[in-house]
């Protein structure tokens, strides 16, 4: 297997096999065709994109310790970062909401942990809907669902949500593999594009892993798929397996560019670096209030980047921005 051979194979449009993202995956990050395989993903990334990248904003409806216990979560009961309950009003989830539209960010995310109460998430976001613009887009950030709820999610006027099977699900998680891949088509069911990523990748996971969870997402035709690398929180037993570089995740955004159908338009990473960008990455997001990769409980103050950033990051890599509402969402444009 020659990597000219599998380069070649995508510029016809073409879909790699597992042994072939395996291969692609296991070459040295700094060798000469790991920048090949990012030139690649580059080209391709700009080319199903119209040369323009996306800067969307998440901000976190609540911050409360979550059962789920996902091992690599600042939320996590059994990490013990935070110990208290807090929430937005419907007035504070406006304010966030309408100063990232102001700011121009592409889609406005909401976030709330898996055990928020949904029908005041419901609430809370049609209040958010109604104070926004018609064309801006509105995305979910939530847990697992039915179609009875995805549909109210549709109906409070959002066009899609961000959800994904996480690397080791149910092993690093409490939550179970399969709820989570029926939760995803059954938003899709009921008309909400959905975007997710190979995440959160550490140094235990094998080529193989990575491999099959691309493989994954490409599946069911994402509005954007992509890479994002764990980031550790301080003290807890992930974080002593320690972080892959910023070049590893790189190759790795590269590679699921690489896996993907050029049908799938957009491809994210987190957090925002140019080395990311530079590898094909298209989509970076801008974050207040709660996130789960930070000790902050707003992570503005810590390691949430505005949108202002991200641009200047996505400029310093020579790509474009989009101005207006996603074009990832297709049925929100």
């Amino acid at each position: 297997m020659k990597t000219n051979d599998l380069l070649s194979k995508t510029g016809y449009g073409e879909l790699l096999s597992r042994d072939e993202l395996v291969f692609l995956l296991d070459l040295p990050p700094d060798s000469l065709d790991v920048y090949m395989v990012m030139a690649e993903a580059n080209r391709i990334s700009k080319e199903v994109s119209d040369g323009k990248a996306e800067v969307h904003a998440q901000f976190a409806v609540n911050l409360a310790p979550c059962s789920c216990d996902c091992l690599f979560c600042s939320f996590a009961e059994v990490n013990g970062v935070f110990t208290a309950s807090t929430a937005l009003s419907a007035d504070q989830a406006v304010a966030y909401a309408r100063q990232f539209e102001k700011d121009g960010v592409n889609a406005l995310f909401l976030m709330s942990t898996a055990h928020y109460p949904f029908e005041r998430f419901l609430e809370i976001s049609r209040e958010v809907r109604k104070s926004l613009k018609p064309e801006t887009t509105l995305i979910a950030n939530v847990g697992d669902q039915s179609v009875k709820s995805a549909l109210k999610l549709k109906d409070a006027g959002f066009a899609g949500v961000y959800h994904a099977v996480r690397l080791r699900e149910g092993i690093d998680t409490a939550l179970d593999v399969g709820k989570r891949k029926r939760s995803i088509f059954n938003f899709r069911e009921a008309g909400l594009e959905v975007g997710t990523c190979v995440e959160p990748v550490g140094p235990e996971h094998t080529n193989e892993e990575l491999a099959d969870m691309i493989a994954f997402t490409a599946s069911f035709n994402p509005a954007y798929s992509g890479a994002a690398r764990r980031i550790p929180i301080p003290g807890t037993k992930l974080a002593a397996l320690g972080m892959i570089s910023e070049l590893r995740m790189a190759q790795i955004v590269a590679i699921t560019r690489l896996g993907m159908p050029r049908s799938v338009s957009g491809n994210c990473t987190h957090e925002p670096c140019t080395l990311g960008a530079i590898a094909g990455a298209n989509l970076f997001w801008a974050e207040v209030g709660a996130n789960p990769r930070d000790v902050q409980a707003k992570t503005e103050e810590g390691r949430g980047e505005s949108a202002n950033s991200c641009r200047s990051i996505f400029q310093e890599s020579n790509w474009e921005i989009l101005r207006g509402p996603s074009r990832f969402y297709k049925s929100a444009v």
